[in-house]
């Protein structure tokens, strides 16, 4: 498919994987690394399956690789939404990424539906 290093919705799952892990490292230690290990885990997957998707050479496996993107950005959703609820990330900040998880979805769903036959 193509380097994923060029595609912008890569790049922004990148800096989001790198967000959450910075703001998961504040969560207090009664969470156990409960939540955040699974906030990072999804989010590390995001670009990590954006990445192996364009490493195939079909454009089902591609298609499969970027819905499993798609739902990793979904779980990365919920943690923060519970991380928030729990007043470990500060609604501000929770906002933030949940904005953004929001765009890289949108992303995915236009490349996905842009993939060639």
């Amino acid at each position: 498919m193509h380097d994923f290093r060029r595609l912008q919705v890569w790049q922004r799952a990148r800096e989001l994987a790198v967000a959450t892990d910075r703001v998961s490292r504040r969560f207090p230690r009664s969470d156990h690394g409960t939540i955040a290990a699974q906030l990072r885990r999804a989010a590390l997957s995001i670009p990590a399956n954006i990445a192996e998707g364009c490493g195939k050479s079909s454009r089902r496996e591609t298609l499969r690789y970027l819905q499993m993107a798609s739902g990793s950005a979904t779980e990365t959703e919920n943690h923060l939404l519970i991380a928030g609820d729990l007043g470990y990330v500060p609604p501000r900040v929770r906002e933030q990424l949940l904005g953004e998880v929001k765009s890289i979805q949108r992303m995915l769903a236009g490349l996905m539906a842009k993939l060639p036959a």
